[in-house]
């Protein structure tokens, strides 16, 4: 049996520390998103499109996005999962906070995947720091959301409302009342989740970058 240098049980525990501080901070984030979604339940159910149960409004995933750039993959998926479930608090359709949960989670998967692939060395927040590289993940993040939300809603409405529901989708939103069904679908979704993924990046982007708070915190 090899013996065990000093430096290498130092690794070790560093990296079990690290861990230990990213689930804190997942579990910690998620309850934040909560208690946010609940306060501002008012505003966000009021920003809904009609016939679309969307909210305009929403900073919830902003919570889960900052909680990654802050504590790493691990906590940002936490945070995704535990404050999916605090969102059914508030959530009249149902079905939101699942789709929340899977409109959000490229944007913290895809980051690391491209980081994990294009980048030699330890990957941490620095790397996401720089502007061009934080959009360049930013944008394959937002296609490939739009991508999982465009199957995820033909699903639910193939399963759960029935196909025949979609005669009712329309672009009134747009002023395009006369748009409807799968055309509706496939115009309104992409919009409506760029709109969502680039402010689900940028405003995260700013509270923890520009402010310098990553510094104060400094976990991965």
């Amino acid at each position: 049996m090899s013996e065990i240098r000093p430096d290498e049980i130092e690794v070790t525990r560093g990296k079990q520390l690290q861990i230990k501080l990213q689930i804190a901070g997942g579990v910690i984030f998620a309850a934040l998103s909560t208690v946010v979604a609940v306060v501002l339940s008012p505003i966000i159910n009021a920003s809904r499109i009609i016939g679309w149960g969307i909210a305009m409004f929403d900073p919830t995933s902003w919570i889960w996005i900052i909680c990654f750039l802050l504590f790493g993959t691990i906590a940002g998926i936490i945070s995704c999962v535990v404050g999916s479930f605090g969102l059914l608090i508030i959530d009249y359709t149902g079905i939101g906070p699942a789709f929340k949960f899977f409109a959000t989670i490229p944007l913290i998967i895809i980051p690391f995947l491209i980081l994990r692939l294009r980048e030699k060395g330890v990957i941490n927040s620095q790397k996401l720091k720089d502007p061009r590289r934080f959009a360049f993940t930013g944008v394959i993040s937002i296609i490939v959301r739009i991508g999982v939300m465009l199957i995820l809603n033909f699903l639910f409405f193939a399963i759960v409302w029935g196909i025949d529901t979609l005669a009712f989708v329309n672009l009134g939103v747009l002023g395009l009342g006369n748009i409807t069904g799968v055309t509706a679908l496939l115009i309104f979704t992409p919009i409506i989740n760029l709109y969502s993924g680039v402010l689900d990046l940028v405003i995260p982007y700013f509270i923890v970058f520009v402010t310098r708070l990553d510094e104060k915190f400094e976990i991965w």
